[in-house]
């Protein structure tokens, strides 16, 4: 290396077109315009930084006027035809009017006088009025060159009066091959993962990678390793990135707790390593594609990595940890503690379950036996029923001990009742603090209060045959339940005081007469009469439901989804029993899923699914519109 040191930035700017990395539609249209005499009075640079705009602006002013290449192109502006302007500091309208006054003045030597104005758009807009009439009708001798990278900011009226060329962004490959060659120059040892590490953080400016590699040179001296750039740079390795997606798809949350410690420790910014997490995860979604490796700006001993990596992981999962990612790189800027919320990012992605479980999941319920659902909550439903008839029973019977205490009977030592009364009482307590009905409703306490609700038929499901003990025993009131004692009484009381002496119809001479037609009449009254008596989330689904069949004493409801039906069938008796109120008769209630909503539903997706549920429950829109709620990818 020489002892007067130079930055690489200066040493190496180019000198000719050929120089001028990947601008290839810009230089050759300007040697062109050059070698047929054809130039314009004013041109417009666009691009980002660092991509060789004031760099071609002096190359073209070299060519024009002939200047000899032994001249730098620093130096050009202390030649009398070649004036640089730098607008940032020079934005008043004053400037301007000394411009103006030096168009006038022809050039010394050569044949044009070229004026090159940097960072046009930080001029005010005095000043680019002021220049307006000068640049459309310029002196055939001056030449203006504007270099600017917001060209959004310049007037339309300045844009309309040149003509506009756009840079483009660098390519990494292209600053790798770049940098070799300057390296092989300088005698700079430095491996082929370094430099792509440079062009990557270079961000497609040539500039920013030559002013990156004279950091590097400063740090490591003539022999550069990619360990040692990483720490210079202060950049993100792909080593640990590969190292952090290594634990979230092993689920190893200790490693992955302790490397983020290590970053951290090392100094490497949260924001910063999100950045390069986001980048890895779109690398490994494209290695995935398999013929896409092209897009993968590494080397190639990295995409290889990519592609053994991206292997064992399904596209959609990939999908699923970018969006986690790249939604926490947005909100990470405005949180007080960015460490911990990095950890449960990672914790988040770790225990992620893989789409191939959830499929195996979703296989496993397929593949179960048909009505296998049904007849669990049919048995379900016998079962509530025949707890709910126990602990009526039980209350009556502790209800009418008062009354027992009042008129004792005789009772005879070996009778049934005196064997079988008190274990089957205590037995029948302890049934009644099993269980409570789940969901509390003003018919409860009807029950509780009122025998009538609750009829023959429940009781002897349970194998109680008050006429066959009576045969057996040869004593009736002995034998006789005190639950059918009671109902008799209470029947006989309430005909006393009607005066009503017919006959009392028998519950199943009722239900022969009922009639399908006769429940679909009254069902839009019973919907009405559950207004306030019920809770609301449960009338909602009532709703929704209708009745389809009528199959004895058991009422067939049809509803849409599967969280409806679970709600109908635990509170099945307590709608039974207000619905009794409507038809005069008991019925069973037997709630069936739709066919043609269950199909449907299976094929559409989850969010579109949400969005209909969305739609359907007044309660769950407002939960959406007020908490924000939705679906997670």
């Amino acid at each position: 290396m020489s002892n007067s040191y130079r930055a690489l930035t200066r040493k190496y700017r180019p000198q000719s077109f050929e120089d001028i990395v990947s601008q290839e539609h810009v230089s050759s249209t300007l040697l062109n315009a050059v070698q047929q005499n054809r130039l314009s009075h004013a041109y417009m640079f666009c691009g980002p930084r660092g991509v060789g705009k004031t760099t071609m602006a002096r190359v073209l002013a070299r060519v024009i006027n002939g200047i000899d290449d032994r001249v730098d192109g620093e130096a050009l502006n202390q030649t009398l035809n070649i004036i640089e302007i730098d607008a940032a500091s020079n934005n008043k309208v004053e400037d301007v009017h000394h411009l103006r006054e030096s168009v006038r003045i022809p050039p010394q030597n050569g044949r044009y006088k070229i004026f090159i104005i940097d960072e046009v758009h930080m001029l005010s807009k005095a000043a680019f009025n002021a220049l307006l009439k000068t640049l459309e009708e310029p002196p055939e001798h001056a030449i203006f060159i504007f270099a600017t990278t917001e060209p959004h900011k310049v007037l339309p009226t300045i844009l309309s009066r040149v003509q506009r060329f756009d840079f483009k962004r660098i390519s990494v490959d292209e600053i790798v091959h770049r940098l070799e060659k300057i390296t092989a120059d300088e005698g700079i040892s430095i491996d082929h993962e370094s430099l792509h590490v440079i062009a990557k953080k270079a961000d497609g400016a040539l500039r920013d990678a030559l002013g990156l590699l004279d950091q590097a040179i400063a740090f490591c001296g003539d022999n550069i390793t990619y360990e040692a750039v990483l720490k210079a740079l202060n950049v993100v390795g792909s080593d640990r990135l590969f190292e952090f997606m290594e634990c979230v798809t092993k689920r190893d949350t200790s490693a992955g707790l302790h490397l983020i410690h290590t970053l951290l420790q090392e100094g490497y910014d949260i924001q910063e390593f999100l950045v390069g997490l986001v980048e890895h995860l779109r690398n490994l979604y494209v290695a995935k594609q398999g013929e896409q490796m092209i897009l993968i700006e590494a080397s190639a001993e990295t995409k290889t990595k990519y592609f053994h990596a991206a292997s064992p992981l399904h596209p959609t999962d990939i999908m699923r940890y970018l969006y986690l990612v790249s939604e926490q790189q947005v909100k990470i800027k405005e949180l007080s503690q960015p460490r911990i919320a990095f950890e449960l990012l990672f914790l988040k992605m770790a225990h992620m379950e893989p789409l191939d479980g959830l499929k195996k999941l979703i296989e496993g319920v397929k593949n179960l036996p048909t009505g296998l659902g049904k007849a669990d909550a049919t048995h379900d439903t016998k079962r509530t029923e025949k707890d709910e008839n126990l602990r009526v029973e039980v209350k009556e019977e502790v209800l009418l001990e008062p009354e027992a205490k009042k008129e004792p009977e005789p009772v005879k030592k070996n009778s049934p009742k005196t064997e079988l009364e008190t274990p089957r009482k205590k037995s029948l307590l302890d049934d009644l603090d099993l269980g409570s009905p789940s969901l509390e409703s003003p018919s409860e306490s009807k029950t509780e209060n009122n025998p009538e609700v609750f009829d023959e038929n429940h009781v002897l499901e349970q194998g109680e045959n008050p006429i066959e003990e009576q045969q057996q025993t040869g004593t009736q009131e002995t034998t006789k339940p005190v639950f059918q004692e009671n109902v008799t009484k209470n029947s006989s009381e309430e005909s006393e005081q009607s005066g009503d002496s017919e006959p009392t119809t028998d519950k199943g001479d009722s239900q022969k007469q009922l009639s399908f037609d006769t429940i679909v009449a009254q069902w839009p009254s019973f919907l009405k009469g559950l207004e306030g008596r019920i809770p609301k989330i449960l009338e909602l689904q009532v709703e929704r439901v209708k009745p389809i069949d009528l199959n004895g004493d058991q009422l067939v409801l049809e509803c849409d989804n599967p969280l409806s039906k679970q709600m109908l069938d635990q509170q099945a008796r307590e709608l039974s029993l207000l619905l009794k109120e409507h038809i005069g008769v008991m019925v069973r209630l037997q709630i069936d899923i739709s066919t043609n909503n269950t199909t449907q539903a299976k094929e559409k997706n989850p969010y579109e699914f949400f969005k209909e549920l969305v739609q359907k429950d007044p309660i769950l829109k407002d939960i959406v519109d007020k908490l924000g709620a939705e679906l997670e990818y």
